[in-house]
């Protein structure tokens, strides 16, 4: 009896391919074009300076946000005083106005009334050195040249010989400011210019 004889599997022999192998060994031999890679860097070099931009910004949103923040802490803290201010600035010119009422000074006067006179000007200087240290300043308007940040004009006169016109040649009470900022205006007559003695 003759043996048929059956194809003999080699182990060399490679198995067949499926579609499946053949695709993905395909896209590992497809190499990557130099156009799509550049395109891609071009979109992420675009990405990373839009992303800087706005970290730029932000940051000097921020640095202005503390500037503000900071400027405004020191003006409260400068000026939370204000309406007090005003109000002790109100005292200070009625002691004023109490020290010009009193008669002025002459020889052989009454002691009771020199010595009245010295303790209220004692009373006023103490008083004016306490503003100064806690940023009240008092500003006399006499003689110098009209300023619009400080003063307040009521009244306009012909200019006495020898003043210039804008010139305040009368206050009636002074300027107060309270660290630099206006506290409450000199009420003021002031030399104008063409004024005629009956305006």
């Amino acid at each position: 009896m003759t043996e048929k004889n059956d194809p003999v599997m080699n182990d060399q022999t490679p198995p067949a391919e499926t579609p499946a192998d053949a695709t993905a060994a395909d896209q590992q031999q497809t190499p990557v074009q130099p156009a799509d890679a550049m395109a891609r860097i071009a979109e992420l070099e675009a990405e990373i300076a839009q992303l800087k931009d706005r970290w730029l910004r932000s940051e000097a949103e921020m640095q202005n946000l503390r500037a503000r923040t900071k400027r405004e802490v020191e003006d409260a803290r400068a000026y939370a005083v204000q309406k007090f201010a005003r109000d002790v600035v109100e005292a200070a010119d009625n002691l004023r106005r109490g020290l010009e009422a009193l008669p002025a000074q002459q020889e052989g006067e009454a002691e009771l009334l020199a010595k009245l006179r010295g303790g209220f000007e004692g009373v006023e200087r103490a008083f004016l050195s306490i503003l100064e240290r806690n940023g009240v300043a008092r500003h006399d308007a006499a003689g110098k040249p009209f300023d619009p940040e400080l003063h307040q004009a009521m009244a306009q006169q012909p200019p006495p010989e020898g003043v210039a016109a804008g010139t305040v040649i009368q206050a009636w009470t002074p300027a107060w400011t309270l660290n630099g900022r206006l506290l409450k205006p000199a009420m003021v007559v002031v030399a104008g210019e063409g004024v005629s003695e009956t305006a």
